[in-house]
């Protein structure tokens, strides 16, 4: 068992450096998560392998730091003059994001949870590491998100490039943080005492929130000065989620995904063109021009957008802003929500 976990490790370093190289978001995760489907698929029948609890808990509790500290002052300074039509957008995000589910959970039979989690538009990572405690087939999920991802990834620049001149090719610098040291005091101060507190308090996903939370206060006081995960703790994370789903897939898995594919990418294009409605709201009630309206409002890409905002000279702070809360948001927002629109539709067929 120890040389097939280390030959697991090892193709998983390689290929997050692969990832990585490529420019893929969330290079780890996504890397990790094709070693673990390769490996459930070829060798998986015979040697099933499972990542213990704790690495798990330890993905959740890097991936809520990493999101929380997203979340800075400069951020919501930003938005502060306009944080009410902001507020509404974010919202009728979330609204657009769970309809998509819903419709194509009546369309394709696919149970809620899975299909209202797999449309969520924003924290791809996040969304990942509490399907299973909110009764989705993580590995569904995941194949959604990303292939929510990928589309807007490539159809931001192309569309942001032909319609609105932007342009670029680099992503946003990214911030220095306070130092290794303070990063990783700041990484494990806020997962202890998420751990801690969620242990205590019946949170579903409470070791991916309440550190996620935890970090997003700390960040937005100030306190920190710019503390984040670093970055090769924050892959470690990343890698243990995605061979924690992909080590579970089968080959009925995978036909099942390639069935939905029509239906999923019909159900991201809507959801694409509906922001895209929500980018004209925008407009009219900031004076932010339709380019950067649009690269902020779009279902998720937020790497991807912040580079064609900065290639372009957009209002890179305001489009970074939008993205930042809605992302907060969509992940603070699921649990709940997933739980009544599930038990209500368990109400409404019993």
């Amino acid at each position: 068992m120890l040389t097939r976990w280390a030959g697991i490790v090892a193709a998983t370093v390689v290929a997050s450096l692969a990832a990585s190289a490529a420019g893929l978001p969330s290079a780890a995760l996504f890397a990790s998560l094709l070693v673990g489907i390769a490996y459930a698929l070829t060798l998986g029948g015979e040697h099933p392998l499972t990542p213990p609890k704790p690495v798990l808990t330890f993905g959740q509790v890097v991936i809520g730091v990493a999101l929380g500290a997203q979340l800075t002052s400069g951020t919501l300074r930003a938005v502060a003059g306009d944080w009410l039509p902001i507020a509404v957008i974010t919202l009728a995000t979330l609204v657009i994001s769970l309809a998509a589910g819903l419709l194509l959970s009546r369309a394709t039979g696919l149970d809620r949870p899975t299909a209202l989690l797999g449309l969520i538009a924003g924290g791809a990572s996040g969304i990942v590491a509490m399907s299973d405690e909110l009764g989705a087939d993580a590995r569904l999920v995941a194949f959604m998100q990303y292939l929510r991802v990928l589309i807007v990834v490539v159809t931001a620049p192309l569309v942001a490039t032909v319609l609105f001149g932007a342009g670029g090719d680099a992503l946003a610098p990214s911030a220095g943080g306070a130092g290794l040291a303070a990063d990783l005091l700041f990484t494990a101060g806020c997962g202890v005492a998420g751990i801690i507190i969620a242990r205590r308090a019946p949170i579903t996903a409470g070791s991916l929130l309440v550190p996620l939370v935890i970090a997003g206060a700390l960040s937005v006081s100030g306190l920190t000065d710019g503390a984040h995960v670093p970055d090769r703790v924050q892959d470690l994370g990343f890698a243990a989620i995605g061979l924690q789903v992909g080590l579970r897939f089968t080959v009925a898995t995978i036909r099942q995904a390639g069935r939905l594919l029509p239906a999923v990418v019909a159900a991201i294009a809507g959801m694409i063109v509906a922001c895209g409605g929500l980018a004209l709201v925008v407009l009219f009630v900031t004076d932010v021009s339709f380019s950067d309206a649009y690269l902020a409002t779009t279902p998720g890409g937020l790497y991807a957008v912040l580079a064609v905002a900065v290639g372009g000279g957009g209002n890179v702070g305001f489009v970074l802003a939008v993205q930042a809360l809605r992302l907060f948001a969509m992940i603070l927002a699921a649990p709940p929500l997933v739980r009544v629109i599930t038990s209500g539709g368990r109400r409404g067929g019993a």
